[in-house]
C-alpha cells in the first residue's frame, strides 16, 4: 500500500473544493455554483510526522520520505444522482476506487453562499447523499443477485454468494448503508468482490465558518457528531476557508499562525490522523544515512509482510528484524546506543509491527 486514498464527497457548495485546495495546495477551481467540479481532482498530501525529522537528524539522512495520502475531490452529488441526475453515475464510479470517504457537510450559515437545498440542515444533507449511495449499491446488488440466482442451480458452490447478496439487498431495502450490517468473515470476503459504496468507512467533515474558531462548535456540528456516533463513525470539525489560507503560508509560518488562533494543529493533520485510525493504518520507519522513510501498513501486519512492503526480495530472504521503538531510538541517540542499552530486539517473521517501530530488516541474497 503506497498510502491512503480518500474521496471527498458532499452536496454541491458545501466547501469540498475549498477543502481539497487546502489539503493539497492543488488549485482546484472553487466557485459559488453547483457542478463546478466535473472531473475528479486528485492530489497527494505528505503526512507530516515529527518523528521522521528527529530520526533523520540522528541518522544524518540525506532525505526524508513521509507517508502519503491521496485525496480525490469528487463533484457534488445531488438528489437523483443514482438515476443519472446532475452529473450522476460518473461520479459514483470515482468514489468506488477510494479506500475511504470524507463526507464534507456544511455547518454554517452564510447568505452569500448558495445552499443547493435552500437551507442549512446537515442531517438532511447527509441523508440525501447516503440515499443516493444506497440506491447505487442496490442497483449493483440486484443485478449481481439476478445473475448468481440463475447460475446457482448448476453451480451449488455459489449458494453462499447468493445468500450473502440476498442479505445485502434486504438491508439496503431498508435505506440503511452496508457499513451498519454485521457480516461474517466469509461474507466480508464475498463483499470484497463487489464495488459497494456504502460499505466504505466514512469520516464526516463538519465545515464551519471562521466565526466558529477556535472551538469549532455550533448546533450543526453537535447534530452531525451525534449522527456520526450513532453510525459508529467519526466527525471532524474543520474550517475549510481557514485551511485554504494556511496552505498559502510558508511552512515555517503555519505553526505560529495556528497558535495565534488558539489551535494546536491544522485541520489537515487532524483529518489525516482520523482517516488512518478509521482504516486501522499505522506507520513503521526505516532510517539510515541514505534516507529516513515512513511505510504505511495495516494494524496486525507481521514483520515478514512489512518486509515485503519495502521489497519482495527482502521478504523472500527474510532472516530477522531488528526493532527499536521510536522513543528508545531518540533516547539513546541512534541504533548503536539503543543496542548498547539492550533496547534493540531481534524479532522473527511472525512479529506484529507496531506504530513507530524503527525497523532494520536483515535478509539473505
Amino acid at each position: 500500500m503506497a498510502g491512503l486514498s480518500c474521496g471527498i464527497i458532499g452536496l454541491p457548495n458545501v466547501g469540498k473544493s475549498t477543502l481539497f485546495n487546502a489539503l493539497t495546495s492543488n488549485q482546484a477551481p472553487a466557485s459559488n455554483y453547483p457542478f463546478c467540479t466535473i472531473d475528479p481532482n486528485v492530489g497527494t498530501v505528505l503526512v507530516e510526522d515529527h518523528r521522521l525529522d528527529e530520526l533523520a537528524t540522528i541518522s544524518k539522512s540525506k532525505k526524508i520520505l513521509y507517508a502519503t495520502t491521496e485525496f480525490v475531490d469528487i463533484a457534488g452529488l445531488v438528489e437523483g444522482a443514482s438515476k443519472g441526475e446532475g452529473l450522476g453515475n460518473a461520479f459514483l464510479s470515482h468514489i468506488r476506487s477510494t479506500d475511504a470517504v470524507a463526507h464534507c457537510v456544511r455547518c454554517f450559515k452564510d447568505p452569500d453562499v448558495i445552499h443547493v437545498a435552500g437551507d442549512v440542515n446537515p442531517i438532511h444533507d447527509v441523508e440525501i447523499i447516503n440515499l443516493e449511495l444506497i440506491l447505487a449499491d442496490l442497483g449493483v446488488v440486484e443485478s449481481s443477485f439476478a445473475k448468481i440466482e440463475k447460475q446457482v442451480k448448476v453451480k451449488k458452490e455459489l449458494a453462499p454468494t447468493a445468500e450473502c447478496l440476498s442479505k445485502l439487498k434486504a438491508h439496503l431495502d431498508k435505506n440503511l448503508p452496508l457499513r451498519l450490517l454485521p457480516l461474517t468473515p466469509e461474507e466480508l470476503e464475498i463483499v470484497k468482490g463487489y464495488p459497494l459504496l456504502t460499505h466504505k468507512k466514512v469520516l464526516y467533515v463538519a465545515n464551519v465558518s471562521e466565526a466558529d474558531l477556535p472551538a469549532m462548535d455550533n448546533e450543526y456540528v453537535r447534530a452531525l457528531k451525534a449522527y456520526a456516533e450513532k453510525e459508529g463513525n467519526s466527525c471532524i470539525p474543520i474550517c475549510a476557508k481557514l485551511e485554504e489560507e494556511i496552505a498559502q503560508l510558508p511552512p515555517e509560518e503555519r505553526k505560529e499562525f495556528l497558535i495565534g488562533l488558539g489551535l494546536q494543529e491544522s485541520g489537515l493533520q487532524r483529518l489525516i490522523k482520523a482517516s488512518f485510525k478509521m482504516l486501522g493504518l499505522i506507520t513503521f520507519i526505516t532510517t539510515g544515512e541514505m534516507e529516513t522513510r515512513a511505510w504505511t501498513i495495516h494494524e496486525g501486519t507481521t514483520a515478514l509482510e512489512a518486509a515485503g512492503k519495502i521489497h519482495t526480495d527482502i521478504q523472500k530472504g527474510f532472516i530477522r528484524a531488528e526493532v527499536i521503538t521510536y522513543e528508545d531510538f531518540i533516547r539513546y541517540k541512534g541504533r548503536v546506543g539503543a543496542k548498547e542499552a539492550g533496547k534493540c530486539r531481534s524479532e522473527g517473521k511472525e512479529y506484529i509491527v507496531k506504530d513507530g517501530d524503527v525497523v532494520l530488516f536483515l535478509h539473505s541474497g
